[in-house]
């Protein structure tokens, strides 16, 4: 297209003016992501699985499409238009200077340029839908409307309506002229609008992806006598930095986190909201507290950890690191000041266990249950945990595990001294006694020489399998449901005619990964319903995060709406994993007002087919 030089010099100055707006604006942001401290845990290699989910969960948009299809489709389509538009983009900047950079009438240009025009309808279909979703039907999810997010979506639909609209004109006509400055015009708007926007994520996002840590909500450890968590500025890394900035406001993390749908303070989008409102006002630079006026210490402190947020995140962002920092740098300064929470650490520090026995407590129950102490000549030592070690219900779950054991002929025996593994320290902030408490069980293993532990609680199965690596473990630890599943074929069936339900454990499903081998143990009580929200979606029974130990809590009981959940689907057994979620959902289907179905855990579950066989 031939331009004049008056047209040229108008759109030199218009283009230099939106780099140069783009620029000032995103400066602030690149000045903040980069100031920020570097985070010393992050290592790039190996690349292949970053590689991976970078294909995945960027190119291909996997998933965003998978947690919400609909809407998570008509949001690909927008992402693969932005892509297919990257040369059209060039080309038409080119164009305004007068050059024909990629000419229509070659090969190449009619392919690429045709394909570019299916892109623009599929585009242009999707921005109108996600509108209509956005200031129509309005989830609540998706929060505020805001005006911002209109003037996109419009720029969006210009952008595309004027290119298609660019085939079917004339170039050197009136109308073909207008239209190819409302799309240039349309193009330039756009660009400065972005970096003070959620839609900075269309440029942040896919490195956010490729450097987050590849281990779900994986804690950094605290490095130096100095580092307390995330409590200022200062304490603010780059990868937290970049997250904050990467939100796209979707409330995929608010849907689904179990804190927020009883009635909670808390809400994860609003928690890396805070982050990034914090870094606007103060800059990494910042010495006020990050807990404060932008992040309230009590939403900070309900967190159940259960990763139901980090694992809905479409754009990378790792919330739970993020959470446990803060608490580290309210339970580090002292800031944080609860009873139950003060209750919590004192017991773990006097008697090595949350709920404050002595250890003599464990000992006679291990005499009355007739387990061996290990000696390093069993098949694998029988890691009780605090729950199985001191809760009546926890105790009655090691010895169904123990009974089932024996009937399978593996040898197992107990550690004789043995601490809490640190879980809700861990999670709520207390780094230090986490340290002790794991380096005392260290010690105590590697006098036993035991290197392959067997545990019924999922929580132990990750702290000590994860967790304690930062302080040189190598310790093999399985959960019971993996040993059942393997020998799930030597186990006798139970009555086939009793609808079982199956509740997934966060911390074995989302942290773990184990979904099938439970059910496989839990099938031995008869036929296995799904309740609504199940594997990777499945909701928390509340007692993660040390919230087990700490006061009441505020509106619904989390617990009481997973129990209600699970006793609609007519299922006259609860199976459970986890001896948290057994002890919680004891309380909660307690108080149901109707008949509430029997509560096993699948250790008990196969304990009892095995007695029923016995008994024939």
């Amino acid at each position: 297209m031939h331009r004049s030089w008056p047209e040229m010099a108008l759109f030199a100055a218009l283009l230099s003016a939106s780099l140069w707006a783009f620029w000032v604006r995103f400066r602030r942001v690149w000045d903040a992501v980069w100031i920020s401290k570097p985070d010393p845990d992050l290592r790039l290699r190996p690349l292949r699985p970053r590689l991976r989910d970078f294909v995945r969960e960027v190119m291909l948009q996997s998933k965003v499409i998978r947690e919400r299809p609909l809407a998570g489709l008509a949001h690909a389509f927008v992402f693969w238009g932005f892509c297919a538009f990257a040369l059209v983009t060039l080309d038409h900047l080119v164009s305004g200077f007068g050059v024909d950079w990629i000419v229509p009438e070659s090969r190449f240009g009619r392919v690429y340029f045709g394909a570019a025009a299916v892109f623009a309808v599929a585009v242009a279909v999707s921005i109108t839908a996600l509108a209509i979703r956005r200031f129509l039907v309005r989830p609540r999810w998706l929060g505020e409307v805001s005006l911002e997010s209109g003037l996109i979506a419009l720029l969006i639909f210009v952008l595309m309506v004027t290119y298609l609209a660019g085939w079917q004109l004339p170039e050197e006509s009136l109308i073909g002229r207008a239209n190819w400055w409302l799309h240039t015009l349309a193009l330039l708007v756009f660009l400065p609008i972005i970096p003070r926007t959620k839609h900075l994520h269309l440029l942040l996002s896919p490195f956010a992806v490729f450097l987050r840590r590849p281990s779900f909500a994986a804690i950094p450890p605290l490095v130096g006598d100095e580092d307390f968590g995330l409590h200022t500025g200062r304490d603010v890394t780059r990868l937290v930095a970049l997250q904050a900035y990467c939100c796209v406001e979707c409330g995929r993390c608010t849907e689904h986190c179990p804190a927020y749908n009883t009635g909670k303070r808390l809400n994860p989008k609003e928690i890396i909201l805070g982050i990034r409102a914090y870094l606007n006002d103060f800059g990494p630079s910042g010495e006020a507290p990050l807990v404060g006026a932008h992040i309230p210490q009590e939403a900070v402190f309900q967190c159940t950890t259960c990763g139901a947020c980090e694992f809905q995140c479409p754009v990378g962002i790792q919330h739970l690191p993020v959470i446990v920092g803060l608490r580290r740098g309210e339970v580090n300064t002292g800031r944080w000041q609860d009873e139950h929470g003060t209750r919590l650490f004192l017991n773990l520090e006097r008697h090595g266990n949350p709920l404050g026995f002595a250890f003599s407590e464990r000992e006679k129950f291990i005499q009355r249950a007739g387990f061996p102490w290990f000696d390093g000549t069993q098949d694998v030592c029988l890691w009780l945990g605090c729950m199985g070690s001191y809760d009546p219900q926890g105790r009655e779950i090691v010895v169904a595990l123990g009974s089932v054991l024996r009937f399978l002929g593996i040898r197992f025996g107990v550690l004789r001294r043995e601490r809490c593994s640190g879980d809700p320290a861990r999670r709520l902030g207390n780094d230090l006694l986490f340290r002790q408490l794991a380096e005392a069980n260290l010690e105590e293993l590697r006098k036993a020489g035991a290197r392959r532990l067997l545990s019924i609680c999922p929580h132990c199965v990750r702290t000590i399998g994860q967790d304690w690596n930062e302080f040189g473990a190598d310790i093999r630890i399985e959960h019971h449901s993996e040993l059942l599943a393997r020998h799930a074929e030597r186990l006798p069936a139970g009555k086939a005619h009793q609808r079982v339900v199956f509740h997934d454990p966060c911390y074995l499903g989302r942290y773990g990964g184990i979904y099938d081998e439970p059910r496989a143990v839990a099938r031995l009580a008869g036929e296995l319903v799904e309740p609504p929200r199940t594997r990777r979606r499945s909701f928390c029974c509340g007692a993660g995060g040390g919230l087990a130990f700490l006061g009441e809590e505020k509106g619904t009981r989390v617990n009481a709406a997973r129990a209600a959940e699970l006793a609609a689907t007519g299922a006259s057994i609860v199976a459970a994993a986890c001896p948290f979620c057994r002890t919680m959902f004891r309380d909660a289907l307690g108080s149901l007002e109707d008949r509430a179905p029997e509560l096993r855990d699948i250790a008990e579950i196969a304990a009892r087919a095995i007695e029923a066989r016995i008994g024939e």
